[in-house]
């Protein structure tokens, strides 16, 4: 297996894992045991540095590991959306891998559809005029 298969199969499995709620149960524990070593301890500097150094480094840890998936699902519903785009034949193509795009040109996009969206409104309230109006003819 490559590494970064290996990595991805790992990635994948963890933020299943820490995504459940049997993994929070187990940290939320982790911290009531921390908070009631406290008076053993008699709040000690190593003791409040154990727990700092403990969540600074799965923080850190689960940030690449949440990163990795994030993409990756990403990457799945572009691919996805690209297909319907696709396989539409009144969806315009022009649309298909628009996150590569630079920004000018999304901006570009947006704006062509805000200016759709507003005249399909605009349009909509000329043929719904509300409750105990009457529509115009036209």
């Amino acid at each position: 297996m490559k590494k970064s298969a290996a990595f991805t199969h790992f990635a994948q499995t963890a933020a299943r894992f820490t995504g459940k709620p049997m993994c929070f149960a187990m940290a939320a524990s982790l911290i009531v045991v921390w908070a009631l070593t406290g008076p053993i301890f008699k709040f000690n500097n190593t003791w409040q540095l154990v727990i700092n150094t403990g969540t600074t480094i799965v923080t850190f840890l689960m940030v690449f590991l949440i990163q990795n998936t994030q993409n990756r699902d990403t990457e799945a519903l572009q691919i996805k959306l690209d297909e319907l785009i696709r396989a539409t034949e009144a969806a315009s193509n022009t649309l298909l891998a628009l996150e590569e795009l630079d920004d000018a040109t999304l901006e570009k996009q947006r704006k062509r559809f805000a200016d759709l969206a507003r005249k399909a409104r605009e349009e909509c309230a000329r043929d719904d005029p509300g409750p105990g109006k009457e529509a115009t003819e036209g």
